[in-house]
């Protein structure tokens, strides 16, 4: 664990939950242990995919750790405005590697892309949110039927308005969506031409920061908004033994900025351009985050979210296996026609 260099962590100084989290992230390494697994070669480039609440992976960029890790391959840093269109460039054998929210790999192997889940993140339900402007008459999210709401396509945001129009009792046709990117969506909120917002951080923290709106509801109770992280099957097939080296680096990452929120902030701050109080805030309702295997009860909840999707008529009724799309550690993944 190069990168997690125990050594240099003032052991002494960290909390209690921080000192589990080490605890647990030692026992999770095992799971990626890359003496069981075997590369054909080593990669001559590797191409990450990131957006600016990739935290773990804006660290690693910064640090330069993956590029002392695999000196003789060239890291490639491409930034996304959100999770769709990562994944349509994974697709597209743009990139190799990347970490998105819950509902762009469902969209994604519904259209029968072939992204691979190779990790997920614990559940950040308050790292999401729908907003309303501060003197909005809508109080309840029942309020929301007849309105113009703003949100990305196929994002995690997508998903907990579907939940929040479904604890309401409205129909998603109650509501009028307005595709809009995070930027796109910002603007129009702030100029009053949409009446709500669903959106996730670090955009979220930023709006809060800025613009203060009114927190209509957060994700918990609706959304447990996973982050994942996703390859090309050619990219796991031929190099297993690099993506259990990746994983490994982002929870050394995450040890990092659990060791040293205030460091990591500033950081993320210098990466992203966002002012240091938004950072601070978005970074302070980001749980401890190691990356690890999907677990059955992970890919339960993805296939419910695709569930979800296909009741509305939002992707095709074709049903598909989420658990066909997901790498386990040390077994050889299934060949992509076998996948669907």
């Amino acid at each position: 664990m190069s990168s997690f260099r125990l050594s240099s962590l003032r052991l002494s100084s960290l909390r209690t939950g921080q000192f589990a989290f080490l605890v647990s992230v030692l026992a999770a390494t095992l799971v990626f242990a890359r003496p069981v697994l075997a590369d054909d070669g080593a990669p001559s480039q590797i191409r990450i995919g990131f957006q600016k609440s990739s935290v773990n992976l804006v660290v690693l960029k910064q640090r330069q750790i993956l590029e002392q890790r695999f000196k003789d391959a060239k890291i490639s840093w491409i930034e996304f405005p959100a999770g769709p269109q990562l994944l349509e460039a994974l697709a597209v054998g743009s990139l190799d590697f990347g970490m998105t929210g819950d509902t762009p790999p469902v969209f994604a192997q519904a259209a029968g892309k072939d992204p691979v889940y190779v990790a997920v993140e614990p559940p950040k339900p308050e790292s999401s949110a729908i907003l309303v402007p501060g003197d909005s008459p809508i109080r309840t999210l029942a309020d929301l039927k007849g309105k113009r709401i703003a949100l990305q396509k196929g994002s995690s945001s997508h998903f907990l308005l579907v939940r929040a129009l479904d604890k309401a009792g409205l129909k998603w046709s109650d509501i009028t969506p307005a595709w809009l990117t995070p930027a796109e969506a910002r603007a129009a909120f702030e100029r009053g031409s949409v009446d709500a917002w669903a959106i996730w951080d670090p955009y979220y923290a930023a709006a809060e920061y800025a613009v203060k709106p009114r927190v209509l509801t957060a994700g918990s109770g609706l959304s447990s908004n996973n982050s994942f992280y996703l390859a090309s099957r050619p990219f796991v097939t031929q190099y297993p033994a690099t993506v259990a080296t990746l994983i490994e680096e982002l929870r050394g990452a995450d040890a990092w900025v659990q060791a040293d929120r205030k460091r990591a902030a500033q950081l993320i701050a210098e990466f992203s351009g966002l002012e240091l109080g938004v950072v601070y805030r978005f970074v302070s309702r980001r749980p401890v985050s190691p990356p690890s295997p999907l677990t059955t009860g992970a890919i339960a909840e993805q296939q419910k979210v695709a569930e979800s999707f296909q009741k509305l008529g939002l992707i095709p009724a074709q049903p598909f296996r989420v658990a066909d799309a997901v790498w386990t550690p040390g077994k050889p993944l299934k060949l992509a026609q076998e996948s669907r």
